[in-house]
């Protein structure tokens, strides 16, 4: 009896091992049929994580396995960091849960940032829908009109909350070059800090240029960019100021150059780690296939959104550079952004 069994387990093994890849693939199939795989937007309504979120979730059901229903849902709360550890630690790790969450927030934690409770290492990336950059949008009447008089003259800022870029561009442009930049946070999303400028309870705001450029006030003459968040100026804006040149010493580079590792990160789509490398591999392809789909590509003309697809790889990547950087970088920067 006893060979008998052993046998049947065997002859069960070798089916099992010598079942195709479409089987597999089945398995996964199997699994999201009839689902809802739920994204969290780490942000308010309005914004282009808001746009991103929702548009990924309504073309990424065609491309996965069992055709899930896929649903956007916002979770806004100090720069996405609420929806980042909930997504890590409370939501299911199964496949059925994708974040969308703020591009700083991964060296957050190598800053020792408050209130992270995760490892950037260990997120699944699903990848970026675009690159894009970080502006400071602010009124035409603004009490400055070039960004070096900002060393001499006030500009008050709204911004959302710890490690969104709102608040962590204008923190560490502040301290590295001794801008005079006064931070009010605490609003939900890019809408609502537009809002705070509108009514003058700020001057201007750090947001993503695809952001600003779908405002009315980019074309109504009531608002102008001062400054783009990067080292090499956008196609769209070569005529407004770069951070390029601004260093004053070696030492201050690499700390820009490792605060601008978050530029790179575009507008990261994340899962939790331990989901089965079969249904992230299945996440990962229907994500980079959404972003191919003419309907989207015709919606994101409408939309003012400009395609720059970041690979899973190379979001990781950057991540591990950043956990790279040698301790007196991490310390200034450590220090510009507290």
């Amino acid at each position: 009896m006893f060979r008998g069994m052993t046998a049947i387990l065997a002859l069960t093994l070798a089916i099992l091992c010598s079942q195709p890849a479409g089987a597999q693939a089945q398995s996964v199939e199997a699994f999201y049929r009839g689902k809802t795989v739920t994204v969290f937007i780490g942000y308010g309504v309005g914004g282009s994580d808001d746009l991103w979120g929702r548009l990924i979730a309504r073309y990424m059901g065609r491309y996965m396995p069992g055709q899930p229903l896929v649903v956007a849902q916002n979770m806004p709360g100090a720069g996405s960091l609420v929806a980042a550890n909930q997504i890590y630690n409370v939501a299911p790790k199964d496949g059925t849960v994708i974040g969308v969450i703020n591009r700083g927030l991964p060296f957050e934690a190598l800053l020792g940032g408050g209130g992270v409770q995760f490892d950037p290492r260990k997120f699944n990336w699903l990848g970026s829908p675009d690159r894009d950059v970080i502006v400071a949008y602010v009124r035409t009447d603004a009490p400055l009109r070039d960004v070096t008089e900002l060393r001499t003259k006030e500009l008050i800022v709204a911004a959302t909350g710890s490690g969104a870029d709102s608040q962590t561009y204008p923190q560490v442009l502040a301290q590295l070059f001794g801008w005079k930049l006064r931070i009010v946070q605490g609003y939900p999303g890019s809408r609502d800090m537009n809002l705070a400028v509108e009514r003058n309870e700020a001057h201007g705001t750090f947001i993503s240029y695809d952001t600003a450029a779908r405002e009315p006030t980019f074309t109504d003459g009531t608002r102008r960019l001062l400054l783009q968040g990067v080292m090499t100026p956008d196609e769209r804006m070569k005529d407004v100021p770069s951070l390029a040149g601004l260093a004053q010493s070696e030492a201050e580079q690499r700390a820009v150059d490792f605060f601008l590792l978050r530029a790179g990160m575009g507008r990261p789509f994340v899962v939790a780690p331990s989901v089965p490398a079969e249904r992230l591999t299945a996440l990962r392809e229907a994500f980079a296939a959404a972003l191919r789909d003419p309907e989207l590509i015709e919606e994101t003309k409408k939309l003012r959104l400009n395609i720059a697809y970041v690979a899973p790889d190379s979001l990781k990547a950057l991540v591990e550079k950043g956990y790279e950087a040698d301790a007196q970088t991490l310390e200034r920067v450590h220090k510009a952004m507290r």
